[in-house]
């Protein structure tokens, strides 16, 4: 699948909307293996004014889970976190065909919440402590969630006079104190699967549809839920990785090095960076671009990209 893109074209030619929504393909597949299950829930306050929540699931019946809001927590922002599509669908995953609560041999007795962000009027970043214990030893597993919910990233290679080159960005990470070369990312807005333009339109400027970009994660076995998580550990994001490939003539190469783009009242400093793409593996620390290389050259090998 190459699309053929001619110049002289202006970079503004390659501009998406201000928002790239792509709706019933993505969200599809975003949610497989998730189907919802019901629970039921109460909240209260303390005469002490500590907020309080209690939720009752399929999986522990009359074993009711409660949920607290740590010091300085407010009780919008306890509200917020309790209602929010990453809670949600971190409770949805602990019961699903694969998760902790499945089998029986663990239990969820308490849910600290620590800390919300947020990003315009919903919750951008949510931080939690869970206590969830192994039957058969009576201990406590590894509780603490970073809940940042589902992202995808792209794979852009584009040929030209015969070289393959990969598209990345250049950004200041600041949890890594550095600046990251990586492949252009975007978050997902909220549970209805809509991908949030910054993963292409701010980052990059170049034109990508939906039906031109190869599903790399829909090649892994169903029970990855078609997803790859970079940091099970300690953070919830489930990322999809996609490929797209096209032609360019030279110019457009050349154009597109050390292009600065970013969402300037975000914050955003990025630059954009062309890289051959077969020194890409080695030049990156990138996890994202590492593991769409693994699974794009797997499936090159075993002959599933489409021509």
């Amino acid at each position: 699948m190459t699309h053929l893109l001619r110049s002289p074209m202006p970079l503004s030619a390659f501009a998406l909307p201000k928002r790239l929504v792509v709706s019933f393909p993505l969200a599809q597949l975003l949610h497989r293996h998730t189907t919802p299950k019901p629970f039921c829930s109460r909240m209260s306050a303390t005469p002490s004014t500590s907020l309080t929540h209690s939720i009752s699931l399929p999986t522990q019946l009359g074993q009711p889970v409660q949920v607290l809001a740590a010091p300085g927590l407010s009780d919008s922002e306890f509200r917020a976190a309790i209602e929010s599509s990453l809670f949600r669908q971190w409770l949805k995953n602990l019961e699903c065909e694969n998760g902790i609560l499945a089998n029986g041999y663990m239990t969820l007795t308490q849910v600290l919440i620590q800390g919300v962000d947020m990003f315009g009027k919903r919750i951008g970043f949510l931080k939690f402590k869970a206590d969830i214990i192994d039957k058969g030893t009576g201990k406590k597993v590894p509780g603490i969630v970073f809940a940042r919910g589902p992202a995808v990233t792209v794979l852009i290679l584009l040929e030209s006079e015969g070289t393959t080159y990969a598209v990345l960005t250049e950004q200041v990470r600041v949890p890594t104190g550095r600046v990251v070369l990586e492949l252009p990312a975007g978050m997902l807005d909220d549970d209805k699967g809509d991908f949030v333009g910054t993963a292409v339109e701010e980052e990059i400027g170049i034109q990508l549809k939906l039906e031109d970009m190869v599903d790399l994660t829909a090649f892994l076995d169903p029970s990855t839920g078609f997803k790859v998580f970079p940091s099970p550990g300690g953070c919830d994001e489930e990322l999809g990785l996609f490929l797209y490939r096209g032609r360019v003539d030279n110019n457009i190469i050349t154009q597109l090095e050390g292009k600065e783009t970013g969402c300037v009242k975000h914050g955003e400093l990025i630059k954009v960076r062309v890289v051959p793409y077969e020194k890409l593996w080695h030049t990156t620390s990138d996890a994202k671009a590492l593991m769409a290389i693994a699974i794009y050259e797997m499936a090159k090998k075993e002959g599933l990209l489409p021509q």
